[in-house]
């Protein structure tokens, strides 16, 4: 019996230590940055998956256009004041990129890619579309083929020496990645095809401008 209520006093221990943290809003606020992990990044072999920055207020309208940014919620200044810090901050920091740059059709996701990278860097993939679904109204069944599909996706390692960089839109709170902030970024080790992924470390936009002060 003592046996099973330490092993009970230790799995609540685990799980505490293993949530990440809430910021307002709903979105995950990262630890404090693990120096090994950003020297990791500089040798490659991370998929960096990225919030767009701060869009407007409202929403997508119903009959969604990608080619047309009127139906669509877009990026406010900040937000693309913040995708330009994003993309310097990556770049001074020596950590390598894989090109082209994936993103959601969204334009706020889009042009968050292009202002941080260039808009010869950029390809939109359809799938991150199915991501931002994820925050509808899905069946069980629905929400869960999404994420297994996400899991195939995030299985994929990059090109050696580089890191790959995705930028789509967060999840809901325990679903997938979870909550992201603007231009948060969930550092994804992928295992290889069928083996899986990890998560490595949780960056907000703050902690890589501190990194980068730090550098400088």
């Amino acid at each position: 019996m003592k046996g099973h209520i330490i092993t009970g006093i230790f799995c609540v221990i685990l799980m505490f230590h293993m949530q990440p943290v809430e910021a307002s809003g709903g979105s995950l606020k990262s630890r404090p940055v693990d120096p090994s992990l950003l020297n990791s990044l500089r040798q490659g072999g991370y998929i960096l998956y990225v919030r767009h920055g701060e869009a407007t207020a409202g929403e997508d309208i119903a009959d969604i256009d990608f080619n047309d940014c009127s139906t669509q919620r877009n990026l406010s200044e900040t937000g693309r004041r913040q995708a330009v810090q994003f993309g310097e901050a990556l770049r001074r920091l020596h950590i390598p990129v894989e090109t082209p740059v994936l993103a959601s059709p969204f334009c706020r996701a889009k042009e968050t890619a292009e202002l941080a990278f260039g808009k010869g860097k950029v390809q939109t993939d359809p799938f991150w579309v199915r991501i931002h679904q994820l925050s509808g109204s899905l069946s069980p069944a629905e929400q869960q083929g999404i994420v297994n599909d996400l899991t195939s996706v995030l299985e994929v390692l990059p090109s050696p020496g580089t890191n790959q960089i995705i930028i789509a839109h967060s999840f809901p709170q325990g679903v997938g990645l979870g909550g992201i902030a603007d231009l948060g970024t969930v550092i994804v080790k992928p295992n290889g095809q069928g083996k899986g992924y990890q998560v490595a470390g949780r960056f907000t936009l703050d902690e890589w401008l501190s990194l980068l002060r730090e550098a400088s």
